[in-house]
């Protein structure tokens, strides 16, 4: 088998005989330009309006999906196909499948994803929210490309193809519409070749409400793309906190140890900057933490940066730095008590060694408890960090805990 058209269906009866019907042309054509040979597979995600039934009837393969959800529906279909190019598309009228012999023509030449662009193609009046149009999908388009780098024009395109290798590497699991950009964002994280081709949008068929539901699906979206993209979510923002923490702090150093207040910087900001300068720390390990677990999950590949850093990132390393720095602050503190006792107790003018002290303890107490996250996350010895920039070994296909194809449990 050459091609498999995968469409999820949730009680789509009105409208699944007009999309197996778009999908046997495209077959046809596919067969008569280039030879190759397809099944049309209907996912099924509990329908109970007979949408079952009449795929079988219109010469479809049903495969039912237990576990609930658009990226689950999708995924159990993937994983029962039996074409080396996977094409999935809405079972709502919405897309018309001719348009994915030239997606399956660009798998041949050696994409592994090849995308739909609403945007190139155009969208019918009346396909496509406002509010989804000019604000969702742009927007969340526009970050994965800001965090990710892919380059696409469309990111939530219901029409794409893409490999069997290509989908068996990428280790998808999200079970609702977020599915659409973990395919994008795991694609480039593991370097595949992703190409766009255009695609339109039509109005659906159903006599219903769509499953989509724009805030809440955005969220999901939204969500997923910060949790994909560690450096973003914590690296970037914790280098930039530590940068002018360490900065603020450094100045009211040199007042301190000269004698002079070279600054307008005060003892507040000496707390500030402290607390600030102890929230990046976290932050920066929690970044290491993210890359670690998606190279170890294989759906990132070890940037150069990181392997360097492999020999550091271990519990012992971990261990030895937090205690070396907890001991320090430990003894500024003592410092600060015994000064403070040697001056009758009266108040000390300028917090900053007391601050100095808290940010190494706290900071050194987080190397301590951040080497065993690391250490949890890794593996404790971080092996996979040495084949650095070496693709991701494809795994067995993740399938659903049961699914049912034409009425026999696999």
């Amino acid at each position: 088998m050459d091609v498999s058209i995968v469409m999820p269906c949730l009680n789509e009866r009105q409208s699944l005989a007009p999309c197996i019907a778009s999908a046997r042309r495209a077959l046809d054509t596919l067969a008569q330009r280039h030879g190759l040979t397809g099944e049309i597979l209907v996912a099924d995600n509990g329908s109970t309006d007979g949408s079952q039934d009449l795929a079988r009837a219109l010469g479809a393969r049903v495969v039912n999906v237990t576990a609930r959800g658009y990226g689950a529906a999708l995924c159990g279909g993937f994983g029962a196909a039996h074409g080396r190019y996977l094409v999935m598309g809405d079972a709502d009228g919405s897309y018309d499948f001719a348009e994915a012999v030239p997606m399956v023509e660009a798998l041949a030449n050696g994409a592994d994803i090849c995308m739909g662009s609403r945007f190139q193609g155009g969208i019918k009046p009346g396909a496509m929210p406002w509010k989804n149009r000019y604000i969702g999908n742009p927007i969340l388009t526009g970050l994965l490309n800001v965090l990710f780098g892919a380059g696409i024009d469309d990111a939530h395109c219901g029409l794409r193809a893409l490999t069997k290798p290509c989908f068996e590497r990428l280790r998808l699991e999200g079970s609702g519409m977020e599915f659409a950009s973990e395919m994008i964002i795991k694609a480039t994280l593991l370097n595949q070749r992703i190409v766009e081709v255009p695609a339109t949008l039509w109005p659906d068929l159903r006599g219903r409400p769509p499953h989509l539901r724009p805030w809440r699906d955005g969220w999901r979206h939204l969500r997923y793309l910060l949790m994909l993209s560690p450096s973003w979510l914590f690296g970037i923002p914790a280098a930039l906190l530590a940068t002018v923490s360490l900065a603020i702090l450094m100045t009211i150093a040199i007042g301190w140890v000269s004698g002079a207040e070279a600054t307008r910087f005060g003892n507040y900001w000496a707390i500030l900057s402290g607390a600030s300068l102890t929230l990046s720390h976290i932050g920066l390990v929690l970044a290491f933490a993210g890359q670690l677990y998606g190279v170890r999950e294989r759906y990132r590949i070890a940037p150069g940066w990181l392997a360097a850093l492999a020999p550091w990132l271990t519990l012992e390393a971990m261990l030895i730095a937090g205690f070396a720095a907890a001991a320090v602050g430990l003894s500024i503190l003592v410092g600060v008590l015994a000064y403070w006792s040697a001056h009758s107790l009266e108040p000390i003018a300028n917090v900053f060694p007391a601050v100095a002290g808290t940010c190494a303890v706290a900071i050194g107490m987080q190397n301590v408890l951040g080497g065993f996250l690391l250490a949890i996350v890794s593996g404790n010895e971080a092996t996979f960090l040495q084949q650095v920039g070496q693709p991701a070994q494809a795994p067995k296909v993740v399938r659903p805990a049961e699914q049912v194809v034409d009425g026999v449990s696999h």
